[in-house]
């Protein structure tokens, strides 16, 4: 490796800002490299401080708490977009923070993010910035109906969001989500064939690698089964990946960029959101992939070299929430061998709260889908 590149070695200690499942991931995946770790979160016993060296206990805007982990940290990153992009830029000042503040704030906001994929010609949905409720109403007559209304910060898992199908919908809706505080966007709604996502990783040096598309299907705005390989043609799955590429290359990445795109009914590729940190659409490469998308994090940071993404089996990914522990844990017994549990270390299992997740490996995309309907947790 030439001088030049900031090579972070197996020892140093890994500071991560957030301190959920995200985290507890990528803390498992490096400490099996060697790496310690070190989580600021404001969750006492946290799933990522569980697995760490150290957690401090502070909010995600507390600079004295932020300073203290970059004290204590050789390089830092951080495991959702929700952090404070402010306590962001003054860890850039006092330690070493790969990824920047610059691509948290454009992520953390829909209208700066769908500004900017369109300068980079990225397709995006037509949408609309409004501030009133006679905009709305205005935004719908451009846009058509159906049509989703969204805060430009915040929310996820469905939340912060609001479908419109009736005229005289939106002004009441804009009255709703205001409430926020948050700008508002209208987008056009996508009639899309299929929901897909790339993950692509970028190290400090420029190495850019991608993960196979996985193919996601969500119930109630909340993810429920990542089907890997997709069920959409090479072309369009080679289209995917080079638009996730594009998009790691024209951001300067330095990580993962996950890229949740529509696929429409001529192949056409319309991308969603962007999410700058591993993704739960890519957890199924933690059993089927060379390399899992937690490791690649890591190395990205680290400035290693990035590792192979091949995928070595079809796999599905199904979540699982509050409602489904108790009978994962009544049934452990009798799952079958090629699947792959996961649990997340929550001390509070509630309904739709992402509890862990499990990993299906099987011959064919089919085999799988046939397995998880027969375990019989997610009637």
């Amino acid at each position: 490796m030439s001088a030049e590149r900031n090579v972070i070695r197996p020892g140093a200690t890994i500071g991560v800002l957030g301190g959920g499942q995200l985290g507890r991931m990528l803390a498992l995946a490096g400490r099996a490299a060697g790496y310690r770790f070190i989580t600021l979160d404001p969750t006492e016993d946290s799933p990522c401080g569980q697995v760490c060296d150290r957690q401090i206990l502070t909010g995600y805007d507390n600079v004295d708490g932020a300073m203290d982990l970059a004290q204590a940290s050789d390089v830092i990153t951080y495991e959702f977009e929700n952090v404070d992009a402010q306590v962001a830029a003054i860890l850039e000042e006092q330690s070493y923070v790969p990824q920047g503040s610059q691509l948290l704030r454009i992520t953390q906001n829909r209208i700066d993010e769908k500004l900017t994929l369109e300068s980079f010609d990225i397709p995006v949905a037509p949408f609309r910035i409004i501030a009133s409720a006679d905009e709305a109403e205005r935004a719908i007559e451009q846009l058509g109906l159906p049509a989703v209304m969204k805060t430009a910060t915040g929310g996820y898992d469905g939340k912060g969001q609001a479908v419109i199908r009736k005229a005289g919908e939106a002004a009441q809706a804009y009255n709703e989500l205001q409430k926020s505080g948050a700008d508002i966007i209208i987008e056009q709604f996508v009639p899309f064939v299929k929901e897909v996502s790339v993950i692509a990783a970028r190290s400090v040096s420029g190495e850019v690698a991608t993960f196979p598309v996985s193919e996601n299907i969500h119930r109630e705005n909340i993810l429920h089964l990542s089907i890997v390989p997709a069920r959409i043609s090479d072309e369009t799955a080679q289209k995917a990946e080079r638009v996730a590429r594009t998009i790691a290359e024209k951001l300067d990445v330095r990580g993962l960029i996950a890229v949740e795109m529509f696929v429409t009914a001529d192949g056409g590729i319309i991308v969603n959101e962007l999410a700058p940190r591993p993704h739960n659409s890519g957890h199924y490469t933690m059993d089927a992939c060379v390399t899992s998308q937690f490791e690649q994090h890591i190395r990205a940071i680290c400035d290693l070299p990035l590792g192979e993404t091949k995928l070595l089996t079809p796999v599905v990914m199904v979540n699982i929430l509050g409602e489904h522990l108790a009978p994962i844990l009544d049934k452990i017994d009798t799952f079958p061998a090629t699947a792959k549990l996961h649990l997340y270390g929550k001390q509070e299992s509630k309904p739709k709260r992402k509890m862990g997740h499990i990993n299906v490996l099987a011959g064919s995309v089919a085999e799988a889908l046939t397995i998880i309907e027969d375990m019989k947790i997610w009637e």
